[in-house]
C-alpha cells in the first residue's frame, strides 16, 4: 500500500465537513487502495463537538484512515499536508454588511495562509470552499507565496452539478451521460452556467446538449435561474444549506484534480470545474 495521504479538513465540526469526512475516509476522493491520515481543524469552541465527529469516524472503522488528528493549532494542522479542504469560513449573519464578512474572512485566510506557506508541503493542493470561495482563494494564496499559484482553487464544482443534473433531468438521461458543462464567474446569484460545448449521450449517440434540449426558452431563463438560486431555494426548503451537496461537489473536485477527469470527448471538465486562482505578482 501506498504511504498515507495527510488531508486536512478546515471547519471540520461543521455541517459541510460532517458530510465531506466520511467520503473522503472510505476512498471515494484518493481511490481505494491510498491510505490517509485526516487533520481536523476547527476553533476551541468547537473541539467539543469534533471530539464527537472524531468517535463517529472511529466508529465507522474506515480501513484506509491510518489516523486522525484533531486540533485548533494552525501549526500542527498545516504541518506536512498534502492536501487542503478549507472549509472552514465566516458565515454571513442576519444584519452583517458584506464589508463585515470580508474582513473577518480576511483574517481567517490570511492566517491559514501564513500557515500553509510556513508549514505544508510545497505541492499541496488546496482547495477553498467557505465563502466568497474566489476572494478567499486569492487571500490565502496571497499569503502562501512559496506554494505555487495554481495550487490553489475556489470551489465551482457544485454548480456544475446543479446544471449538470438539470440538463439530464430535462432530457430523461443518467447524469453520468451529461458532460462539458461550463460554469462561467463565481459562486453566486451573477454566476453563468453554459451548456453550449455540453455533450449528451442519447440512444448511444453524442449530441451537443443545446440542440438536444431543444428549448433556447427554457436555457436562457429557467435554466440559468435555477442554478444561480439553487442554495437560496434548498435553504427555503431545509431551512439549513445545501451541505451534502457541496461535501460531494467538494469530493469531486478533488478526486478529478488528483487523478484526472475520464476521457470523453473533448472534456472540459477538469478545467472549467476546478476554477483555478491564477494569480500575478
Amino acid at each position: 500500500m501506498a504511504e498515507p495521504l495527510k488531508v486536512l479538513v478546515t471547519g471540520a465540526a461543521g455541517q459541510i465537513a460532517y458530510s465531506l469526512l466520511f467520503s473522503v475516509g472510505k476512498g471515494d476522493v484518493f481511490g481505494q487502495d491510498q491510505p490517509i491520515i485526516l487533520v481536523l481543524l476547527d476553533i476551541p469552541p468547537m473541539m467539543g463537538v469534533l471530539e464527537g465527529v472524531v468517535m463517529e469516524l472511529n466508529d465507522c472503522s474506515l480501513p484506509l484512515v491510518k489516523g486522525i488528528i484533531c486540533t485548533h493549532d494552525l501549526e500542527e494542522a498545516f504541518t506536512g499536508i498534502d492536501v487542503a479542504f478549507m472549509v472552514g469560513a465566516m458565515p454571513r449573519r442576519e444584519g452583517m454588511e458584506r464589508k463585515d464578512l470580508l474582513k473577518a474572512n480576511v483574517k481567517i485566510f490570511k492566517q491559514q495562509g501564513e500557515a500553509l506557506d510556513k508549514f505544508a508541503k510545497k505541492d499541496v493542493k488546496v482547495l477553498v470552499v467557505g465563502n466568497p470561495a474566489n476572494t478567499n482563494a486569492c487571500i490565502c494564496a496571497k499569503y502562501a507565496p512559496s506554494i505555487p499559484k495554481e495550487n490553489f482553487s475556489a470551489m465551482t464544482r457544485l454548480d456544475q452539478n446543479r446544471a449538470q443534473s438539470l440538463v439530464a433531468n430535462r432530457l430523461g438521461v443518467p447524469n453520468s451521460d451529461v458532460w462539458n458543462v461550463i460554469i462561467w464567474g463565481n459562486h453566486s446569484s451573477t454566476q453563468f452556467p453554459d451548456v453550449q460545448h455540453a455533450k449528451v449521450k442519447i440512444g448511444g449517440e453524442d449530441k451537443n446538449a443545446f440542440e438536444a434540449v431543444k428549448d433556447d426558452s427554457w436555457l436562457k431563463n429557467e435554466f440559468v435561474s435555477t442554478v444561480q438560486k439553487r442554495g437560496a431555494a434548498i435553504i427555503a426548503a431545509r431551512k439549513l444549506s445545501s451541505a451534502m451537496s457541496a461535501a460531494k461537489a467538494a469530493c469531486d473536485h478533488i478526486r478529478d484534480w488528483w487523478n484526472g477527469t475520464q476521457e470523453v470527448g473533448f472534456n472540459f471538465q477538469s478545467i472549467f470545474s476546478i476554477n483555478l486562482i491564477f494569480l500575478k505578482n
